[in-house]
């Protein structure tokens, strides 16, 4: 066996930072969390090449006094926590202690801080992990790092980084998410002498949000605020018509984390569930506040991963939160001629306020773009520290005269005119039937069509589950029954669910071997094939997760009540389809049937007159 040695610090130094130092977006990252920590307003960061050849991260906030920066490089050296105690109640982004040691021991690390009320400030300068110099300098208050040429002495894990533009991408990911969930704090983010991200720290997560993710997203969101107990919930939600075909824009931070979570996703997307198209995810941007003894951040090196020992309760307040903001709304689709979809026509005020408010903040981004790009392009790397733009001030102390408020998307919320409501039946004009298929309708400068099967699933699957929840189900007899033949692992799944079944309305009875009796089925199903729905609810029944609750399962087994439907091509009455849109009124979402698939879409006179050029 080969002989056992201890390693020497600074190989020890280098594996510590395989955990901590993946990529510059993890320096940036841990960087730009010392800075919240230390108090910051206001936080530059900018990079060149990915990140590769210059890190510079420039903050307002308390800084490090001059004793204390040898002592902050040392490996497990915090300010954060004193004792394993203190693990249970951590409520800072960065505790570990390993953040400047891990890096310091991979690149060349130049720090320039000065404390509130110290006449000079301190330059520190270390080299893979060896320190070289600390002197007495002049310097604003607050904290400037500069990383230079990142795993200069670890030449094998800087060969698996990937292109500077697509390590410049993971950076702006990364500072996005930052500044959602710090919205009280200025960021601005510089790749290249280019300004890519300014938020105002006016503590506007809308603004926020329309800066990063544009007009489109901005004007289609729902706000969600809920307290409950042990932890509260504020943000904002999408409309289901921004939907995408990934979870990467669902994002939600936990007291300021960024953090991922297959429970909080879940959560989210079972809160979607109806309005949205399967393999179709939302748009969220969610704070979550709880007490930190309700989570566990030290799971992983990179603290992306938490534990939650009130997760049922989580789960189930986002789940309510979402849904009763979806409820709460008008959410037809608006489809303009052209192809494109998105939301219903906006009041006209909206459509003067808001595009001018946009076009204003995309001047003043202009103008800082243009501004950054006069500078030289090599003077990030000629001077070894630069102040003035890239360092903003904190604020002052004294009270300031009170400007006049400058008006923000968040200021505005369109009123909204519902075609489902009590109140606008009286309204509505029934034009016709379209193909057999989609009603028409016309209720003040809208055309809205509606698809007969996708509303009338919407509303046996609601019916059935409203019996469900009140336990007012009805069965229908079936005389002889009919004997199901089912394999091991179906009739495990009937077994399983059966209690569900026959809340529902159905009565199934073991006849032998393998064999099942099936005497009575909801009274909404007879007539159909029930011997093949059976057995295809049966295994649908094999997609539940353990960890879904009744209600879920019992969603499933609803949705099967949309084979009884009236589907397309079948002509209604006038009569019948007045009935239809009376049953969607008493809809929680009449928007979307039980597949996600839209019910109502709708176009505006306008659009329709701009196509036949009465409008230029």
């Amino acid at each position: 066996m080969p002989k056992i040695e201890l390693l020497d610090e600074q190989t020890i130094d280098q594996i510590a930072a395989g955990e901590v130092v993946e990529r510059p977006s993890s320096v940036v990252k841990e960087l730009v969390e010392n800075a919240i920590d230390a108090k910051a307003t206001a936080v530059t960061v900018e990079i060149r090449d990915g990140g590769t050849t210059l890190i510079r991260i420039t903050d307002n906030g308390c800084g490090i006094e001059a004793e204390q920066i040898p002592v902050a490089f040392y490996r497990h050296s915090t300010s954060k926590i004193r004792r394993v105690e203190d693990l249970a109640t951590i409520s800072s982004l960065g505790f570990r202690g390993e953040a400047l040691s891990s890096i310091a021991s991979v690149s060349e690390v130049e720090l320039i801080t000065k404390t509130m009320g110290s006449l000079t400030g301190s330059r520190y300068q270390i080299e893979g992990g060896k320190e070289i110099s600390l002197e007495e300098v002049g310097a604003p208050e607050g904290t400037t790092f500069l990383v230079k040429n990142l795993f200069y002495n670890t030449p094998a894990r800087r060969k698996f980084l990937k292109s500077p533009q697509t390590e410049a991408g993971y950076i702006s990911d990364m500072m996005e998410k930052i500044a959602l969930s710090h919205p009280d704090i200025s960021f601005k983010f510089i790749n290249n002498g280019q300004i890519r991200l300014h938020t105002s720290g006016n503590s506007q997560i809308k603004d926020i949000i329309y800066h990063i993710y544009g007009r489109d997203i901005a004007a289609n969101l729902l706000e969600v605020e809920g307290e409950f107990d042990g932890f509260s919930v504020s943000g904002f939600i999408g409309k289901p018509v921004i939907s995408r075909g990934n979870r990467n824009f669902e994002s939600y931070f936990i007291n300021g984390r960024y953090i991922r979570s297959s429970l909080i996703a879940k959560a989210i997307e079972d809160g979607y569930r109806g309005f949205m198209m399967q393999h179709k995810y939302p748009f969220t941007v969610l704070a979550v506040s709880l007490n930190g003894k309700l989570v566990d951040v030290n799971v992983h090196p990179n603290k992306m991963e938490l534990r939650f020992s009130n997760g049922e309760e989580l789960y189930r307040g986002l789940v309510y939160l979402i849904q009763n903001a979806l409820r709460q709304r008008e959410l037809i689709t608006d489809v303009t001629p052209g192809g494109e979809k998105k939301e219903a026509a906006k009041p006209a005020y909206e459509k003067k306020v808001i595009p001018e408010l946009f076009e204003k903040e995309r001047i003043s981004r202009m103008k800082e773009d243009a501004a950054a790009a006069e500078r030289p392009k090599d003077a990030a790397l000629r001077e070894p520290i630069r102040y003035g733009a890239a360092q903003e001030r904190k604020k002052p102390l004294a009270e300031m005269p009170e400007q006049p408020k400058q008006q923000t998307l968040a200021d505005y919320t369109a009123p909204e005119t519902r075609l489902l409501s009590e109140e606008a039946r009286p309204e509505h004009r029934i034009i016709g039937q379209l193909f057999d298929t989609y009603w028409l309708v016309e209720y003040e400068d809208r055309f809205y069509m509606i698809d007969q099967h996708a509303a009338h699933e919407k509303i046996l699957f609601e019916r059935t589950m409203k019996q469900y929840r009140e336990k007012e189900f009805t069965s229908q007899m079936i005389s002889p029954p009919i004997v199901l033949f089912l394999t091991m692992q179906e009739e495990t799944l009937l077994k399983k669910y059966q209690e569900e079944l026959e809340k529902l309305g159905f009565s199934i009875d073991s006849f032998g071997g393998k064999e099942y009796a099936v005497s009575a089925v909801p009274a909404n199903l007879y007539g159909l094939n029930a011997q093949e729905l059976l057995v295809e609810l049966i295994d649908s029944l094999g997609t539940v997760s353990e960890k879904d609750t009744p209600d879920l399962v019992a969603e499933k087994i609803a949705s099967m009540s949309c084979k009884a439907a009236v589907k397309g091509n079948n002509r209604l009455s006038r009569a019948e389809a007045e009935q239809m849109i009376a049953d969607l009124l008493k809809l929680e979402n009449p928007y979307f049937c039980p597949h996600g698939r839209p019910v109502i879409i709708s176009m505006t006179k306008y659009e329709i007159e701009k196509k036949f050029k009465r409008i230029v």
